[in-house]
């Protein structure tokens, strides 16, 4: 537990911090939200877990089945286990007041643990509560109105990989394993699993799968739902193991109950995965279209013609600019970006960023050849490697900034959708509509921005980032914005989430996307699978 405690608390990073405001970016967020207030960020003894409220029987019987050393009830490890990551999460944490702690973590290390812990708790009346990364931006760890005791059941110590089989191209992992260790082991055979969401430092494979994640080469590469091969899964009633072949038409694809399922019917115990080769060559480059609007229709026709690159992203008029005053050219730099943009026509445009990876050389100058041939049709102007390069180096430095940002007295919190193209203009001016009138209330003031990425034939995602001075109630700030916000996103014919799950936020929305047909089946499988209703209670299926 040293370890542990001192990370610092309700932040992403551990300081020294990699990333710091810089000074135009403060002019930047004072000239849009107005002043704030600075706010410290929480510490671990801040908050009081209270005693755990396990019988001393229910700790034996867990102790017996993973080990005494395995079961803890410390006030410290319990409260590092209440929360993941999200805007609320962190702003609960900071004034010490937790959601809901649990009453012991429990760290198995093998499939056949797991599948006698989850039996003891069915039968105890324990529900428990999945715990992978810690990443989860929509409540999915942090249970609400919890009335009988709970464990989180940490899978860090199941965090192996357990076969590579290089003529098949897969990759057999326990699911605690982070992305950064899976892909140092891969890179030493020369393979890739090609998914890198922003939260690719901390999250982990059990996650990724258990969430439908996507990452932020997913266009070229695909989700980490298309990634999966088989499945061992422990459920409350047995073990199931799904998936054979790399595809199969025998019934319905019950790899997909659990895909997604975010630990509601069982824990995903192991993972096959399909991997990639190493790229050889890579290239991202930065490019500037003159709206919004041609930005959208260049990455229908990239999709559409099948010119896609592996990354493609656009950003909208303000996050442009707020890319370009918080990070971009200064000085003399600035001037003659400017003019450059004035000359090229696309002054006052959209950014894109683009990546492809290939195998040589010649693979991916041909595929940058194809995507330039619609990009120029667009009026897309290069803005060349170091661009592209600059964004690769800092994509990870989001969930940094954003503590900075909190330790500023500002929040940020991101809402994302997707859906087809058709539906995308009334989406986009909808959700973003909806967070500005929210945030701006009170006298406020709220900056909203949105990006565009995992672009596919049919449609794309939207990627929302809302910033706001934090009010007296942050809180209750961002909670009624998120509400517009969704509600926008079901009336303007969006998916409640593309990839970061549904959660405990999202549930309440879940009917008006799967319908009352939809909530039965799943209803049906939660009954079959978790007759006692045990398990991550109150994700997909309000409590």
């Amino acid at each position: 537990m040293a370890e542990l405690s001192e990370h610092t608390f309700a932040r992403w990073g551990i300081p020294p911090q990699p990333v710091v405001l810089s000074e135009s970016a403060r002019e930047f967020l004072a000239e849009q939200l107005g002043p704030a207030r600075p706010s410290a960020s929480g510490a671990l003894g801040d908050i009081n877990a209270g005693p755990s409220r396990l019988p001393d029987a229910a700790v034996a019987g867990l102790q017996r089945i993973v080990g005494s050393a395995a079961v803890s009830v410390a006030e410290g490890d319990r409260v590092l286990h209440s929360a993941g990551c999200s805007l609320v999460d962190y702003l609960r944490l900071r004034t010490g007041a937790a959601a809901a702690i649990p009453d012991a973590v429990v760290r198995p290390d093998d499939r056949t643990r797991v599948q006698q812990l989850l039996a003891f708790c069915s039968d105890s009346g324990i529900d428990v509560v999945p715990f992978g990364g810690g990443t989860s931006v929509v409540g999915g760890v942090t249970p609400a109105g919890v009335n009988r005791p709970w464990v989180s059941v940490a899978l860090d110590r199941m965090d192996s990989v357990l076969a590579i089989d290089e003529i098949s191209q897969t990759v057999t992992v326990q699911p605690g394993i982070t992305a950064p260790a899976l892909e140092r082991i891969l890179a030493r055979r020369g393979f890739t699993l090609g998914h890198v969401p922003q939260s690719w430092e901390r999250a982990s494979l059990g996650g990724y799968v258990a969430t439908r994640s996507a990452g932020q080469s997913s266009t070229g590469y695909g989700r980490s739902d298309e990634m999966v091969e088989a499945l061992r899964v422990a459920t409350p009633v047995g073990e199931l193991l799904l998936g054979r072949g790399p595809r199969s038409a025998a019934g319905p694809d019950l790899r997909q109950l659990f895909i997604g399922s975010e630990g509601a019917l069982g824990i995903i115990t192991e993972i096959e995965l399909r991997v990639r080769r190493s790229p050889a060559v890579t290239r991202y480059e930065g490019v500037m279209l003159p709206s919004w609007e041609r930005g959208i229709a260049a990455l229908r026709e990239l999709a559409q013609t099948r010119s896609s690159a592996d990354v493609m992203r656009l950003s909208d008029p303000d996050e442009t600019a707020a890319t370009l005053s918080m990070s971009g050219p200064q000085g003399i730099a600035a001037t003659l970006f400017q003019r450059y943009a004035r000359l090229r026509r696309v002054a006052g445009g959209c950014l894109m960023i683009l990546g492809w990876d290939g195998w040589s050389r010649r693979a991916v100058a041909a595929r940058r050849q194809a995507a330039w041939s619609v990009l120029r049709s667009h009026g897309a102007a290069s803005l060349g490697a170091s661009v592209g390069s600059s964004w690769r180096r800092h994509r990870f430095d989001g969930p940094y900034v954003r503590d900075q940002l909190l330790d500023n007295g500002y929040i940020v919190e991101t809402v994302e959708t997707a859906a087809q193209w058709r539906d995308i203009p009334d989406l986009y001016r909808g959700v973003g509509d909806a967070l500005r009138n929210t945030l701006g209330r009170d006298g406020g003031r709220g900056f909203v921005m949105c990006h565009m990425s995992h672009v596919y034939e049919t449609g794309a995602s939207l990627y929302f980032t809302a910033f706001a001075a934090a009010a007296a109630d942050p809180v209750a700030h961002w909670q009624e914005a998120k509400q517009a916000a969704t509600d926008a996103v079901v009336a303007h014919g969006g998916t409640i989430t593309h990839h970061h799950a549904v959660g405990r936020d999202h549930a309440p929305w879940l009917a008006a996307e799967l319908g009352d047909g939809g909530i039965r089946v799943l209803t049906t499988l939660k009954a079959a699978l978790d007759p006692q209703r045990v398990m991550n209670p109150g994700v997909l299926l309000p409590r």
